[in-house]
């Protein structure tokens, strides 16, 4: 590559995963399929015009990292807690069975593996299926008017945990990666990982409580002193606990959640990761996708991936729901609700291929089964919402006291300046109301 060569690569990157990502939008489809189709065409499967590069694979990384990490901010432990048995057992049950029939179709399938006896790459392609995507789903279950149901509150409930228990598993597999390894000097090793987060949690919390009392004023620092923290959690959990950079990042993000000012540091995380690295990220896996070498194995294999990523879901995640005294057609929905994956597969792959854990031959099927849940689920929601004769009504509208309490966590004003701004509307829309009446 010549020296400024990257400059055009990124251009080419974000204008052409907009573009594709409003066409896949237009469709009802999430724009990720777009920002991975954009890269697809435009690397070396299809046109060659973008070539896969160091530059690239590290802005990439910093995306992943960044996405893991702004995942974490959304991630609300009081919700964990109120999820209930419910939530639990589907997702519980929702990640085991989807990691046992991934690893079975590696096991019985292996593509490219001449030797089956490698059992974590076998055992990686079910963590690659455990995760959820449940952004697609909330917006089917809003169009049928079921997100408040006792159904869509259980899917939400269900992918969040979902999302908190595929970490774990990832974090299991890829610490065992190594030529020799003790997995109970591994385990031992993510125990430390969890403690080391208790004791940061404690005191990134309460020094971030500090800050906030005295310096007030001062809120560019806080997104500053956080993106410290993300960088630093995930080179410690990758350097010194063996543990992905991406599980450290998402504890940093979970940590920085509980700050007084957590919904502001998110706020200015989005405008980075969507202006350049969430793009770069998604295209980056779409560079390194060559459809003229998959063979007939290859496309076999990602039939089969699609067909165990939909039953998997559909199975595990329904039966969870049975157990916790849904009926059948109820454990249906709820499971069909799972059955998205999107981001957080694309990225515990890319983690997977850069450890050796998965060759590149998979990603092509990988994107496959990522474009294929993400048509397959709206569809079959609407059909499984089909026969239910009273619809639930839409998320309600955002109270006063909500609007209020958003903006003084968003934009960073103080209790005064928000009781002004949004009490004093209401009164004075009282007061012109009022006046009104008196003229007529």
């Amino acid at each position: 590559m010549e020296s400024y060569d990257f400059l055009l690569d990124v251009a080419l990157i974000l204008l052409s995963t907009k573009v594709f990502g409003l066409i896949t939008q237009k469709l009802q489809l999430p724009q990720v399929v777009g920002a991975l189709l954009a890269g697809l065409i435009f690397g070396p499967g299809v046109l060659g015009i973008v070539q896969p590069s160091d530059f690239l694979d590290s802005v990439s990384e910093i995306g992943v990292i960044v996405m893991m990490f702004s995942a974490g901010m959304t991630t609300d432990v009081r919700e964990l807690k109120n999820a209930g048995k419910s939530g639990f057992l589907v997702a519980l049950i929702g990640v085991l069975v989807p990691l046992a029939m991934g690893t079975a179709l590696g096991f019985l399938f292996a593509p490219g593996e001449s030797d089956p006896s490698m059992v974590l790459q076998h055992v990686f392609i079910g963590t690659i299926l455990t995760a959820t995507s449940v952004s697609i789903t909330v917006e089917a279950l809003k169009e049928l008017g079921k997100l408040n149901s006792r159904v869509g509150n259980t899917i939400l409930a269900a992918a969040l945990i979902d999302d908190v228990l595929g970490l774990i598993v990832l974090t299991i597999v890829t610490s065992m990666a190594g030529d020799s390894v003790n997995v109970w000097m591994v385990l031992l090793q993510i125990l430390l990982f969890f403690v080391f987060v208790a004791i940061v949690a404690f005191l990134g919390i309460k020094g971030f409580t500090w800050y906030e009392n005295r310096y007030k004023k001062n809120l560019h620092r806080f997104p500053l002193l956080a993106f410290v923290l993300c960088l630093l959690m995930a080179y410690i959990a990758e350097r010194v606990f063996g543990v992905a950079d991406i599980i450290g990042a998402f504890a940093a993000g979970v940590i920085i959640a509980n700050t007084p000012r957590g919904a502001y540091i998110d706020s200015k995380f989005q405008p980075l990761s969507y202006l350049l690295l969430t793009p770069v990220f998604f295209a980056s896996i779409g560079l390194k996708v060559s459809l003229p070498s998959m063979t007939w194995q290859i496309l076999v294999f990602a039939l089969l991936l699609v067909i165990v990523a939909i039953l998997s879901k559909l199975v595990g995640c329904g039966l969870g729901a049975k157990a916790c005294g849904y009926n059948w057609h109820e454990s249906t929905q709820i499971g069909l609700g799972m059955v998205c994956r999107g981001e957080v597969a694309l990225i515990v792959a890319n983690k997977g291929a850069a450890m050796g854990l998965m060759p590149d031959a998979y990603f092509g099927p990988i994107i496959i089964m990522v474009v294929v849940c993400s048509i397959f689920t709206p569809i079959a929601l609407k059909i499984a919402f089909a026969r239910d004769k009273t619809p639930q009504p839409e998320v309600e509208d955002t109270s006063l006291a909500d609007r209020y309490e958003l903006a003084s966590g968003l934009v960073g004003m103080t209790d005064e300046e928000a009781r002004k701004l949004f009490f004093d509307e209401e009164e004075n829309g009282a007061a012109q109301k009022e006046e009104t009446k008196q003229e007529k």
